[in-house]
């Protein structure tokens, strides 16, 4: 029945009169002029030229493809034999290595209603000398081996194969045509094209034992993060703990450096929609990488408005719903601005691509529902205020965090020199999950069945927050006196440690963050987060906390933890990852080349040196840093150790912080919410 169903889908499509399927919905076509029963034989006209794609019979070469933007090809060097349909090119137009190469070769069109397909490529030539593409996705990230996350949880299933010279690839459409590209990968070698089969594919209804699915799809600020990331994190990261997770999924499909066109030429949305069941959700959030100006580029991420409107229009909306999923939009969240003026709001800083606003016509047009992150987030921001903001978001200085960027360490500061306000800390995703919930409940109240149906999965933690407007039942860990001002310097830190249990609040919920850290607390919070025994550290005592004796503490436990170095002190030491290397994200490219881990200043080098040798030891290692001279958003480190200044609460939350994230491992998700 399923396959009967497509069939009649592919019928029902009225450009697929001519072309018409046969067993099983196949829709074969044969460019050999042999005998190929059931096929559609393509056949030259009079005067030996290629036919073109002609609307009434359903297919015929083109010569611009679907892609966005759409790539030339060519359609007159096109020669026919009894091998098949073959084309040589003198010559390709940019380096084959870069993102706006294009080798041309030849593009055939079928008409094919919005859904997936089968499709299979039997070509003249042999797959080291050919490449075979669909409607401009790019061929070369459609291989195995792909995974869609940092931590390597979501591998990619659906990828194309070859099978001598049989190109096949599962594939949904969204548009009312599928182009197959074929282009050559030497010059003056010829590729071509034997055979074409398409396939109707239908939607997976989900089985009885599955659980229903709530999909995130989005770029760096939605993506889920590792331990070797540290401190960032996206919505998508959190979402999931809003939901009753013994009634539905949630999983993240979200990764940086991501828009709509590379998200959809990588296959990042066709294997969701392959994989997804009919009636999962799938919440959509673009828009930042889309502003880049690389929008004429090949494998480019921008975009101007046109093709955002077109990818989300044609492109992504058709083929969701093709698959029985139900698309939601989410508005991108403004940028902050990491250095504001005194008293400067907070403005939406999409000014010159408006694509939230783009976003929200298309929703309306197309009886999408969208969730209006962009301008909760602005709202949200002047309502936390500067000081929260600014510590929320990647304003990293020395001693912060043991994490890299594509540039090496985040260890002495942020490697670009800046603070990003495009990134930020897991104590601002969760206000972002926060956020979006809202929306959601706004729209169910106003009658939205999308969104109902999924607030109806929110657990009961969620909907009691968002009756009462208040969310300390679900993030108590935000402690009463963190939330703005400069006690939120190090919210995010102190927000991760009493969410674990190492650190706890008074009886008013107040952490007190310029209070003096005592040892005994300090020592106890310490084993708990590495997971070590705290016999080592029980000859430490009491008593107020000073820095000579935290470094001490610090150097002890970190010799109990570790019988060789971690990565972050050796394999991302003073490494840059480039394009093409594995763990390359663009969105995170700063420009800086092999930013250090280890501290910048040699222990010789400081103002007060001459102190107990596990100081020394755990300065080296990078466990104590100088305090005095560092400035978030500055790669810099101070010159004073001070040993003997009493260390605050929230200076230990820091050091805490830091050594919790050395004790992980690098490429497990970092949003835990228990020690490892």
């Amino acid at each position: 029945m399923a396959l009967l169903g497509a069939a009649l889908l592919w019928l029902a499509h009225p450009a697929n009169a001519a072309a018409q399927p046969g067993a099983a919905g196949e829709l074969r076509f044969d460019f050999t002029g042999q005998p190929a029963p059931g096929a559609v034989r393509v056949s030259w006209n009079s005067q030996a030229n290629a036919p073109l794609y002609d609307a009434a019979a359903g297919y015929g070469f083109v010569e611009r493809t679907a892609a966005v933007p759409a790539r030339p090809v060519h359609t007159a060097e096109i020669r026919s034999d009894a091998g098949g349909a073959r084309i040589s090119e003198p010559r390709f137009d940019g380096d084959a290595g870069s993102d706006h190469h294009n080798n041309y070769g030849m593009a055939f069109r079928v008409k094919a209603a919005p859904g997936a397909y089968a499709i299979r490529v039997r070509t003249t030539s042999d797959a080291a000398d050919t490449i075979v593409s669909v409607s401009g996705m790019q061929a070369s990230r459609l291989n195995p081996g792909v995974f869609w996350d940092a931590a390597g949880l979501l591998p990619n299933r659906t990828t194309a194969a070859w099978e001598g010279k049989q190109w096949s690839f599962r594939y949904a459409n969204g548009r009312g045509y599928i182009d197959i590209e074929i282009e050559p990968r030497k010059t003056n070698v010829p590729v071509g094209v034997a055979e074409i089969s398409i396939t109707p594919i239908a939607a997976q209804a989900r089985p009885a034992n599955a659980l229903p699915t709530i999909y995130t799809l989005g770029d760096s600020t939605v993506k889920s993060y590792t331990f070797d990331e540290a401190p960032m994190s996206g919505w998508g990261q959190v979402f999931g703990r809003l939901f009753d997770q013994q009634r539905v999924r949630v999983v993240n499909y979200s990764m940086g450096g991501r828009s709509f066109r590379n998200a959809y030429a990588e296959g990042r949305l066709n294997d969701l929609l392959l994989h997804a069941h009919a009636g999962d959700y799938l919440l959509i959030q673009f828009g930042h990488n889309d502003e880049s100006t690389d929008e004429t580029r090949r494998w480019g991420r921008g975009a101007t408005e046109d093709m955002y409107e077109s990818m989300l229009r044609d492109v992504y909306l058709p083929a969701i719903r093709a698959r029985g999923l139900v698309p939601l939009l989410v508005t991108p969240m403004s940028r902050v601005n990491g250095a504001p003026k005194p008293g400067e709001p907070f403005q939406n800083s999409f000014q010159k691509r408006r694509f939230p606003e783009l976003m929200k016509a298309i929703g309306a047009a197309q009886g999408v529902p969208v969730l209006d992150l962009n301008s909760r987030s602005v709202a949200y921001y002047n309502e936390a205020g500067a000081a929260a903001i600014s510590a929320m978001i990647m304003s990293i200085e020395a001693g912060e965090t043991p994490g890299k960027t594509n540039d090496g360490s985040y260890a002495n500061g942020h490697p670009a020199n800046k603070i990003d306000g495009t990134h930020f800390k897991e104590s601002l995703s969760k206000q972002y999950a926060r956020l979006v919930a809202d929306e959601l409940a706004r729209l169910a109240r106003e009658g939205d069945r999308t969104a109902a149906g999924i607030t109806a999965y929110f657990h009961p933690a969620v909907k009691a927050a968002i009756d009462r407007r208040d969310w300390s039942g679900v993030y108590p860990e935000i402690a009463r006196d963190i939330a703005g001002g400069e006690n939120a310097y190090y919210r995010n830190q102190i927000e991760k440690l009493l969410q674990l249990g190492a650190l706890r609040t008074d009886a008013d919920g107040n952490f007190r963050p310029a209070a003096i850290m005592s040892t005994r607390e300090f020592v106890n919070a310490l084993c708990t987060l590495m997971r070590t025994p705290c016999g080592a550290l029980a000859d430490y005592g009491d008593g107020p906390l000073r820095r000579e004796v935290m470094g001490a503490i610090l150097h002890d436990a970190y010799r109990e933890k570790f019988r060789a170095k971690p990565a972050y002190m050796t394999d991302y030491n003073g490494k840059t990852a480039v394009t093409g290397t594995p763990g390359y994200d663009p969105n995170l490219d700063s420009g800086a080349q092999g930013a250090m881990y280890y501290p910048l200043l040699r222990w010789e080098q400081l103002a007060d040196p001459a102190y107990a040798d596990k100081l020394r030891a755990a300065y080296e290692l990078g466990l104590i840093r100088a305090e005095s001279g560092i400035a978030r958003g500055r790669m810099v480190n101070g010159r004073a150790l001070e040993p003997s200044t009493p260390v605050s609460r929230a200076k230990a939350a820091k050091a805490l912080y830091f050594m919790w994230v050395l004790a992980q491992p690098p490429k497990a998700e970092n949003d835990t919410l228990a020690p490892h």
